[in-house]
């Protein structure tokens, strides 16, 4: 798949691909999954989802999705297993719909997510705040895909304290790859992400990068916290998949995490 976004990358992705469609009421997009999971999350628009097992089973979601924007409402996300087929028809005037893969061998059962289904947490505190929704998680059957969204108010910081998920380091850290792709609010906004390494990483980087509406950027490794400029609400969906799939497998910068403990 390819992402029709500006991208920023801050090395080699091995599991985890994005693409964005963007379509009109009528308008269709299909594909295969082969050997890996798909998932779909409607960022605006209705849409009309049909999936077709390895097995033959046919799944019709017919109006999946529903929302104007990412900021008015929780995610709505189609679960889509490997060897499948499947077809987006637009229902809505518009529709925009982001599409998440990552390797996978057991063939779970297609889901609907709807938007009441997403688990809403408030994250943080002061100025580092946020909304965390978990849509697709562990209360799925999947093999890797963890998918969610997180929405910044103006000004405040998230993926904060930092953390990162690059070692194996049971049971606290596991090695997981990122994807974040952003919306801003209003769109001509912007943000910051600072992705940057542990002091020991043998293959460090120290990198800043201004995010604005539409952009994505590639999480192979590192700490990865994200401040919205004043006046700007920043959104990310974000997905996680790699050699465990649970989330919260990272571990906090400890030159950092002791904001936590004020």
């Amino acid at each position: 798949m390819k992402n029709t976004s500006r991208l920023s990358r801050t090395g080699t992705m091995r599991c985890l691909e994005f693409a964005r469609r963007q379509l009109k009421k009528g308008e269709q997009h299909s594909g295969t999954t082969g050997d890996r999971e798909y998932a779909l999350d409607i960022f605006s628009g209705t849409a009309s989802i049909s999936v077709e097992s390895v097995r033959g089973r046919n799944q019709v979601f017919p109006n999946a999705g529903g929302r104007s924007d990412v900021f008015s409402g929780p995610p709505v996300v189609v679960y889509i297993p490997p060897q499948s087929s499947f077809e987006i028809t637009a229902l809505s005037e518009s529709l925009d719909v982001g599409i998440f893969g990552a390797p996978a061998k057991t063939l779970n059962h297609p889901r609907l997510l709807e938007g009441a289904e997403a688990v809403r947490n408030e994250a943080g505190r002061d100025n580092w705040r946020r909304i965390v929704y978990s849509a697709l998680d562990t209360r799925v059957p999947a093999d890797c895909l963890l998918i969610g969204e997180t929405l910044n108010p103006p000004g405040n910081w998230s993926s904060y304290p930092p953390h990162k998920h690059d070692r194996s380091n049971p049971p606290n850290e596991a090695v997981l790859e990122e994807i974040y792709f952003f919306r801003v609010k209003p769109s001509q906004g912007f943000g910051f992400i600072y992705t940057y390494t542990a002091p020991d990483d043998p293959q460090g980087f120290s990198t800043v990068f201004v995010v604005e509406d539409g952009d994505t950027v590639l999480l192979p490794k590192g700490y990865h916290p994200v401040v919205a400029a004043a006046g700007y609400e920043v959104h990310y969906t974000w997905a996680l998949a790699g050699e465990v799939r649970r989330y919260g497998a990272w571990s906090d910068d400890p030159r950092h995490s002791w904001v936590k403990k004020q």
